[in-house]
């Protein structure tokens, strides 16, 4: 019985995917669990800390389907908390009391910890495989269109042209950034925890330290310099950056839902037969994968600042502020990978229209032009008067209803300076696309 978006089987595929969903569900955190377990058992053998043959047995019966989930739903609401009824239930599997040797030295905590943080890993890898496929398609956009000129808008006015190129190469640059700070936060988030009741390991008094250094390396994980229970600046790193990431893919969205308006037409999301249609009006093609990112990616970001709040822990051992994690990281992490595929979708298959671009440009019949026009003044009767001449000049070809070259070219101040003909090359889309083109080579030359 599915109860949120996330598991919903009418919803989960768009909102999410199998493959993250699959890392944060019930199966895999108790794999995750039982992992550690086994992988402490064969370090502390190895270290001479259990015997040989306890570790034998342990490993043995490190499996989840030795596991009954049944029971362990119930052991958990009981305690309080799963760790000790997968040990409880490991412990019962192993002959002669050898798993009372599991989970030597170890909290609830240390597992529950280290089992997140390899769930972060196999997150983020997600995460990092769909941004680079993001990062692949942006770019042959930003490649393909270098020199399509569109105009740009400020305040969802026309403003001046740029490129499309342009605009996706700025997106690619952010999606280059994000794909940069992953690669510097793993060090920090991929780290095990190993340190016992109140972070001291003074469960251990041999071996406590090879114990933590041993257990890291069996998962591949990073060893801490000292325990994390209570100081969760790494988690809450990881929200930060899911909500960054979601922050660009909503930018990417909102720009496409705008530029989709039936007025605009100069791109549209991926066709195929029945996609965003109406129940009752059947010329509509709406902007699917866009709206589901903008819905996805604004509880991605109030996740973010709940991981902040669960930052602030009381004490060795907190009250409360850590369940923070489970309830809203694995929720953030399965909605930005839905938001990631619907704007990959979105990347990979975008219709681009020129001539719709072209065709906005001229709807203003020049006036978008009048910031060249001023600047092209400017140095025959000053930049500040150009302004204001040009500005009166664009209402008077808003109330006569005529291409702001007529005008310009008939106006004794200027035609004296420029003639209709470098008016005309003023007046150009082409000629003013500033240094667009070279921003775009600087974007795509920095890819790896």
């Amino acid at each position: 019985m599915a109860s949120t978006i996330i598991d919903s089987a009418i919803f989960q595929g768009i909102f999410s995917s199998d493959e993250m969903r699959h890392v944060w569900s019930d199966e895999n955190r108790t794999a995750k669990y039982i992992e550690i377990e086994r992988a402490l058992a064969i370090v502390q053998a190895r270290l001479g800390l259990i015997p040989q043959e306890a570790a034998d047995e342990i490993v043995s019966h490190c499996h989840l389907d030795q596991i009954d989930m049944v029971k362990l739903r119930a052991q958990t609401e009981r305690i309080g908390y799963p760790i000790l009824g997968v040990v409880s239930q490991l412990n019962l599997l192993c002959r002669d009391k050898l798993g009372e040797f599991v989970h030597w030295g170890a909290t609830t905590q240390d597992i529950t910890d280290t089992a997140t943080s390899l769930q972060i890993r196999e997150g983020l890898d997600i995460v990092e495989r769909e941004l680079g496929a993001i990062s692949a398609a942006l770019a042959k956009l930003a490649r393909e269109h270098r020199d399509t000129p569109m105009i740009g808008r400020s305040n969802l006015q026309q403003a001046i042209p740029i490129t499309f190129g342009f605009k996706m190469a700025s997106l690619l640059a952010a999606v280059e950034r994000h794909r940069e700070r992953l690669g510097q936060l793993r060090k920090r988030v991929q780290v095990g925890e190993f340190a016992g009741a109140a972070g001291t390991l003074a469960s251990l008094d041999k071996g406590a330290m090879e114990t933590q250094a041993g257990l890291c390396a069996e998962l591949g994980l990073g060893q801490p310099l000292i325990a994390w229970h209570t100081v969760r600046d790494n988690i809450a790193e990881v929200g930060a950056f899911l909500g960054l990431v979601g922050g660009t893919l909503g930018k990417l969205s909102m720009d496409v839902k705008l530029m989709m308006q039936t007025e605009v037409g100069e791109v549209q999301e991926p066709y195929y037969h029945g996609r965003g249609s109406s129940s009752t009006m059947p010329q509509k093609r709406n902007p699917i994968s866009s709206a589901y990112i903008h819905g996805a990616i604004s509880v991605v970001r109030q996740h973010s600042a709940a991981l902040m709040d669960a930052m602030v822990a009381d004490h060795e051992r907190s009250t409360g502020p850590w369940q923070i994690e489970w309830i809203v990281l694995p929720e953030a992490f399965c909605l930005l990978a839905g938001a990631l595929k619907q704007a990959r979708v979105i990347v990979e298959g975008l219709e681009v229209d020129t001539e719709a671009m072209r065709r906005n440009i001229d709807m203003t019949h020049g006036l978008v032009m009048s910031e060249a026009v001023m600047m092209g003044l400017g140095p025959y009767i000053g930049r500040e008067y150009a302004h204001d001449l040009v500005y009166d000049i664009c209402r008077e070809a808003l109330k006569q209803q005529r291409p702001l070259l007529d005008l310009l070219a008939e106006h004794p101040e200027i035609n004296k300076h420029l003639d209709r003909a470098a008016l005309a090359r003023l007046c150009d889309p082409a000629n003013y696309l500033g240094q667009s083109g070279v921003m775009v080579d600087r974007v795509l030359a920095s890819l790896g």
